[in-house]
């Protein structure tokens, strides 16, 4: 790992700044048992916001039944430690998810909150795995059960596009 393994802080995700391709795997059908997932690309671009105490990421996500863009908004509590997450679907533009909230420890960022799916009351976790300079990954998981189990129903793989260097 590049350095990734610090204290929760306005920095934590600095490893997600800049441009990305991502494949992007879901499962078909969410908290039923379903097993067949779904593969298919996107892009991202992430950067700084309220004085490096934030960012905002732009995602262009090329489902097979139709492309669509997408935000993730996230702010560092300096009091706490504590990082907010929102997602924005562009396909809703008049609605944020609820906030997942959460820090980094030993590398890893959990971040949690309280939702619900389809009617059913619902724990939604996010974990990012800053993996190196290059990739990284996010997942997303539903538990129905208070979180004694968790199914995850969707994984982004982060591949950083490289820089253009001047002619």
């Amino acid at each position: 790992m590049d350095n990734l393994d610090t204290t929760s802080g306005a920095a934590d995700f600095d490893f997600i700044i800049g441009n990305w391709q991502v494949r992007h795997r879901r499962l078909m059908k969410r908290m039923v048992g379903c097993s067949e997932w779904i593969e298919f690309d996107g892009t991202s671009t992430t950067r700084k916001i309220l004085g490096g105490c934030g960012n905002v990421e732009d995602n262009d996500i090329a489902l097979p039944d139709g492309a669509y863009r997408a935000a993730a908004f996230r702010s560092f509590d300096t009091t706490t430690g504590n990082w907010s997450i929102w997602w924005l679907d562009g396909r809703n533009p008049q609605h944020l998810d609820t906030p997942v909230v959460g820090r980094f420890e030993a590398g890893t960022g959990r971040f949690f909150a309280k939702d619900s799916f389809d009617g059913t009351p619902i724990l939604v976790r996010f974990l990012w795995l800053p993996l190196d300079s290059r990739t990284a990954r996010w997942e997303q998981a539903f538990s129905a059960d208070d979180g004694c189990s968790w199914e995850t129903n969707w994984t982004m793989d982060f591949k950083r596009v490289p820089e253009a260097k001047p002619a």
